[in-house]
This record gives structure tokens, sequence and C-alpha cells, in this order.
């Protein structure tokens, strides 16, 4: 049994800035990641071509800002250089190829024991650690998702989640439908297109255009003025700047942008260059899809086209509830139960990071005030 202070589970960039900012106060700690490397999914699991999609004072993690050479929206590989600099700086060694397989609080001895199985080498060890404060830093990104689709297995091409997805060069000249119309799934499509893919996108739901420009417009305005008109004159400059949408088979989403995010947790689409391809006819759009049969996809409108390559850029789910023992500050799909500012901390020591939907500003907030919160325990 290994003993310490807290325990974070997850070395994403939640992962990361908690353990920075313990220590930073000298609070031992000991950080579980069942891949082997931090912030895997930028590592890993993300496309070549990908910019943040918010300015990078935006995307600082706790206590260390991005270099002031870097540009206003950074490279994949600037911001892992970053983290990679982050992780030397504070001093930070996560211990990798450890699978949480069960963290429960014992209530004679007070602590939370988590039981880790080793994911290295065909091993199939069990470690179990014991710690007062137990931190779930896995992530809003940590299991791929793709949904179940009448005659998927019968389908005869390649078939791709976009964790899976490099770069379009591997795919010119073939006919290529992106199913999932956010952002990742949006910047794959104008990836292959430019390649010279023929390339299709399935957009299910109403959406939120905004130019980078736009949302950083929205950003600023957001400390000074009222939360309705900033989120009106956003919406007002989407409109002037990207028209009737409907004409191109997309429809706009009847509540504000804002709103949406803070309701539903999606975020609006960062134009990247996207819409001129749509506009253009380069990239078509196309309704939800229904079946598949061998190499050709039908969709909602009755119509269907056949493909090469699907990639699902459909999201991710959470397996915390798999794990997680007695737990009051997760809801179901893994996310915190309660809206900031009150979404962090649960009871018994339990504490969680960047899982309210606030992308790398929230993952910073909450990683300070978790440490925090902690040094007046102690």
């Amino acid at each position: 049994m290994q003993e310490t202070v807290v325990i974070v589970v997850g070395a994403g960039p939640s992962g990361l800035a908690t353990a920075a900012s313990l220590n930073l106060l000298s609070i031992p700690n000991i950080v579980l990641e069942r891949e082997d490397c931090f912030a895997p999914l930028w590592q890993k699991k993300s496309y070549d071509r990908l910019h943040l999609h918010l300015p990078k004072q935006a995307c600082e993690l706790a206590h260390m800002p991005m270099p002031t050479s870097y540009p206003t929206y950074p490279s994949r590989l600037q911001f892992i250089q970053y983290l990679r600099d982050y992780v030397s700086h504070f001093g930070i060694s996560p211990v990798y190829h450890r699978l949480v397989e069960s963290a429960s609080f014992d209530e004679v001895t007070e602590k939370w024991k988590v039981k880790v199985r080793v994911i290295h080498g065909g091993s199939d060890e069990i470690e179990e650690y014991s710690c007062r404060f137990l931190v779930v830093a896995s992530g809003e990104t940590s299991d791929a998702f793709i949904p179940e689709v009448e005659g998927l297995s019968s389908f005869k091409g390649e078939v791709l989640h976009s964790t899976q997805y490099k770069c379009g060069k591997e795919y010119a000249d073939k006919t290529v439908l992106v199913v999932g119309s956010g952002n990742s799934g949006m910047e794959i499509a104008l990836d292959l297109s430019n390649y010279g893919a023929k390339t299709s996108i399935v957009v299910r739901s109403p959406v939120h255009i905004l130019s980078k420009e736009i949302m950083h417009l929205g950003l600023f305005l957001a400390r000074y003025l009222p939360f309705n008109m900033v989120e009106y004159l956003t919406v007002m400059l989407s409109k002037i700047m990207y028209g009737d949408l409907t004409k191109y088979g997309i429809s706009r989403h009847e509540e504000g942008p804002f709103t949406v995010k803070a309701k539903y947790g999606k975020y609006p689409i960062i134009d990247v260059g996207t819409y001129k391809k749509i506009k253009s006819g380069e990239i078509q759009v196309l309704p939800a899809l229904t079946s598949i049969r061998g190499s050709e996809v039908i969709f909602k409108n009755g119509e269907s086209h056949p493909f090469d390559v699907i990639v699902f850029a459909t999201g991710f789910k959470r397996s915390t509830n798999k794990w997680l023992k007695d737990d009051d500050l997760l809801d179901d799909n893994g996310f915190a139960r309660l809206m900031p500012p009150n979404n962090w901390k649960g009871k018994k020591g339990l504490y969680c990071a960047g899982l309210a939907g606030r992308g790398l500003t929230g993952a910073r907030v909450d990683a300070e005030k978790i440490a925090n919160d902690i040094k007046t325990l102690l």
C-alpha cells in the first residue's frame, strides 16, 4: 500500500495544473495516468493541423503563462511544448500505465483507497494506494465514442474515430464522410478537402458558427457588458458574416452560443475556413445518417451515397462512474453535478478538476481552488 496526501487521477492539462498547484504549496501528491505520456489527447490523439481555438491567455495553466513568442492561437506542437516545459518547471512526475479500477472512501481510516491495474507489457499487477484527498482530473474527453449505427459492421471501407485521424494527405481523391459537426469534425472536413478528398459532413443539429475574431471579441466584451447584450452582439456579428446558413443545410440554434454552451455543454463552431468550403460546394452538408449497407450510407432524407472512409467525430464518454464509489460530486455522464463556482469540491476529501465544461480556463481555476482548499485542511 502506497500512501500519500493527494492522488490526482489523470495527467492531462487539468491533472498537471492540479499537481503544479499542489507542488507550489509543498503538498505531497501522486499523479496516476493510464497512458504512457502526459496529455495523451494532445500528444497522441489529435490531428496535425490543430491549433487552440481560443487566445493563448485563455488556455494557460495555473501559475505559468505561455511564451510571449507564441502566436495568439498556438499550434498543437507549441501547446505540447508548453506542457512539456510546465511538467519540467513544476517537477511533475506522473506514474504511467496506471488504470484506476476502483476508488472508495474508508470510513474507519478516513482515507481514500485506490486500486490500480498496471497496464504495460502484458502485466496484470494490481497496486493499491491510500490518500486523504482524491482529485478526479481524468478529463471530459477520456474515452472515444462511436455511436451504434445499423449496418456499420458491413461497411467495406475504413472507419475511424477523430482521435485516430492525423492528416488528410492519405485520403486524397477518396470519398470521405465526416460524422459530427463539432469543432473537430468541421476542421477535419476542411483538412480532408484541402488535400483533395471528396468530403461530406453530417450536420444533425442546430449550431452556431463564429469566427475566431468574433469569439475573442465576445470574451472581451463579457468583462464589461451584460451577458444578454454580449450574446446578442455575438449572434448579430455571426449573421452579418455568415448570412443565411439554411441554404447550405445548416440551421442556427435558437438560443445564443454562450447559453447553449452553459446549458448543453456544446461549444460554438470556431470557423477556420470550413464555411467557405461549404459555401463553394467543396464540402457537402448531409443530414443525420440512418443506416449503412456495404459502401452505401443512407441518410434521414432518404438519399444514399457511397463512401470510401467514415470519420466519426462524435465526441467522448467518461468512465469515472465505473470506478469511483460513494460519489456525490459527478453525474452519470462523468461531469460535475454542480455549476461553477461550486463544481470542484465534494465530500470526504473528493475533488474534480476540469469537468465542468469550461475548457482549459476551468481547469486552471479548479486546480488553484483545490490546492488552496487542501492547504487549509492540512
